[in-house]
């Protein structure tokens, strides 16, 4: 008996910007349209735009990353029905495969300008930055970023099923409380609520339902608790296994944000190697999952395809939560996590990088970040490893340090730009 191909349910064009194209969608909301109807165990190919629906371009310079609009992003494929989920179960997504498009094969890494959208070290590296990625096989390697080559943990940045009309309206409620009750004290946005603007409710052609979801949907940045979401999880590549509660007919699950590689917390925000692609995707369903499983979050199984990269070739920078100006916080993870960033650039741009250059670094390839303890009180202590063999040169303590010249990230045109912050 001949094989089936595997379907497409969604194909994109990378010549349209992603509010043209109604395949896609940038909010979570029940009432948004299914795209595609998907069998129980039929596995299918979902082609997924970049995050900013063809907003960045191949080129040396950093003016599109400076001037992205991010009232348009994460434009998701889907939502899928899912024949026979009902609310209650348990929708598992098996991720067979993920891939750049043949007809792109390219990535980009970004440093957002700190007065549009900044990033985890925005208040050392204000600018932005970008470098561009030649994806060849599992490889990738970048003319900004010289001398480096490493294998791509290649995922999708965001997987999710829709919200129920009630737990939509809970997000909205916590992440607008929270908001106004702390926004005062932060210089960047505390949550992204609902906005009206640029809003792209799919295959929606009703105006009342196009207006409801653009004032109600939730944006698709942060990931949530109760279905998943924007969680940049780099272990979740081919071979994982997701388990996600379904809270309305059809689970309508949506995915997108692919990255080919990217280090633990994604530090500089658009800090994967972002990238157009296809995923392979194979689905089951869990009857009454949520009881079954007592699932109020998703679960996941890493797959078994992981980079080479032995523990012992790991170079391991600790941080703590002790600010640069020596301020003491407690048992802060976010605080410890900046500072071995903070360490791992101040060791690499001994050999030549600049400090842009390193960041990107960071935001992009396989590197390992992990709590290491939050018991001693008040300094929690994270680490953050790189692996030592993604540079065709020594990097180790007992290195000799040979300063080489190792060009440069993008930049914006006609920018001054500070590469170097002298940290205390």
């Amino acid at each position: 008996m001949p094989i089936e191909p595997i379907r497409y349910v969604t194909k994109v064009d990378l010549s349209k910007p992603g509010d043209a194209q109604p395949q896609v969608h940038n909010r979570w909301h029940p009432d948004v349209p299914f795209t595609e109807t998907i069998k129980v165990g039929e596995t299918v190919k979902i082609e997924c735009l970049d995050w900013t629906g063809n907003q960045i371009v191949n080129t040396d310079d950093a003016n599109d990353i400076k001037d992205v609009d991010l009232t348009r992003i994460h434009y998701l494929s889907g939502p899928f029905n899912i024949e026979g989920a009902k609310p209650g179960d348990c929708l598992v997504v098996e991720i067979k495969d993920v891939q750049p498009l043949e007809r792109q094969p390219w990535g980009y890494c970004g440093i957002f300008h700190k007065s549009n959208g900044g990033g985890f070290l925005d208040g050392f590296y204000p600018e932005a930055a970008k470098a561009i990625f030649d994806l060849e096989g599992i490889h990738a390697t970048s003319r900004h970023l010289p001398n480096v080559k490493f294998t791509g943990l290649i995922h999708p940045g965001i997987m999710g099923t829709a919200p129920s009309a009630g737990i939509l309206k809970e997000w909205n409620s916590r992440e607008g409380s929270l908001k106004a009750s702390i926004q005062h004290n932060h210089d960047t946005s505390v949550a992204n609520l609902p906005e009206p603007i640029n809003s792209h409710a799919g295959k929606a052609s009703d105006k009342a339902i196009i207006e409801k979801i653009a004032k109600e949907g939730a944006r698709t940045i942060p990931g949530r608790p109760e279905h998943g979401g924007n969680c940049d999880i780099k272990n979740l590549s081919r071979g994982s296994k997701c388990y996600f509660p379904v809270y309305v007919e059809g689970a309508k699950f949506s995915v997108g944000d692919l990255h080919f590689s990217q280090g633990d917390g994604e530090i500089s925000f658009c800090g994967a190697i972002e990238m157009a692609g296809v995923i392979t995707l194979k689905f089951s369903i869990i009857p009454n999952g949520i009881e079954k499983l007592a699932l109020k979050s998703p679960i996941f199984i890493p797959g078994d395809v992981p980079n080479n990269y032995g523990p012992s070739r790991y170079i391991t920078f600790e941080g703590f939560s002790v600010t640069e100006t020596g301020e003491q916080q407690y048992l802060d993870a976010t605080t410890a996590y900046r500072q071995a960033c903070i360490r791992a650039i101040e060791y690499l741009r001994r050999f030549g990088y600049n400090d842009y250059q390193i960041y990107l670094l960071l935001s992009s390839a396989p590197i390992e970040g992990h709590i290491a303890g939050i018991v001693d009180v008040p300094n929690a202590c994270t680490t953050l490893g790189i692996p030592m063999d993604i540079f065709d040169f020594d990097i180790s303590p007992e290195a000799e340090i040979v300063r080489q010249d190792l060009g440069t990230c993008a930049f914006v045109k006609n920018a001054d730009h500070p590469v170097i912050y002298k940290f205390k």
